[in-house]
């Protein structure tokens, strides 16, 4: 029996995947909050809706995360609502939240790379992406 996927629109989908990137390491912490903000905010396919709903979308999504298996359902239902073109959209917004605290651990690697294969975002699109992350965020002391 096929069990059903949560159905989302694919602005809810990208919060989605920016929270459970988030919340990968163990914490959100108030850097990943004001990413996933910002996030909302400047790309051009959030409106202000997305922005109002955005923390009962986030909190929809940890409810989704605890339960059985919610890892994989988040990616599920992300990669369902998601059209192949916003793929590599919502691989940036994910690489924006998890590189806001300026601390990747391997937790966070992973949860990147299940993301990646999820939206099928090939591997050099990925490695731009993540390349323009670091470039971003990196510091005048030449720290990203």
């Amino acid at each position: 029996m096929a069990r059903s996927v949560a159905a989302l629109t694919p602005q809810e989908a990208v919060i989605y995947l920016m929270v459970l990137t988030s919340a990968s390491d163990g914490a959100i912490k108030d850097e990943e909050l004001r990413t996933i903000g910002r996030v909302v905010r400047s790309f051009p396919m959030f409106s202000e809706d997305d922005e109002q709903g955005l923390v009962e979308t986030a909190e929809a999504c940890g409810a989704l995360m605890s339960s059985d298996g919610g890892l994989h359902k988040v990616l599920e239902a992300a990669a369902t609502a998601l059209p192949a073109h916003l793929g590599e959209t919502a691989y940036a917004a994910v690489v924006d939240v998890v590189t806001a605290d300026e601390n990747l651990d391997m937790t966070e690697i992973r949860v990147l790379e299940l993301i990646r294969n999820a939206l099928k975002v090939p591997d050099d699109g990925a490695q731009a992406i993540e390349h323009a992350a670091r470039a971003r965020h990196m510091t005048i002391d030449g720290v990203a």
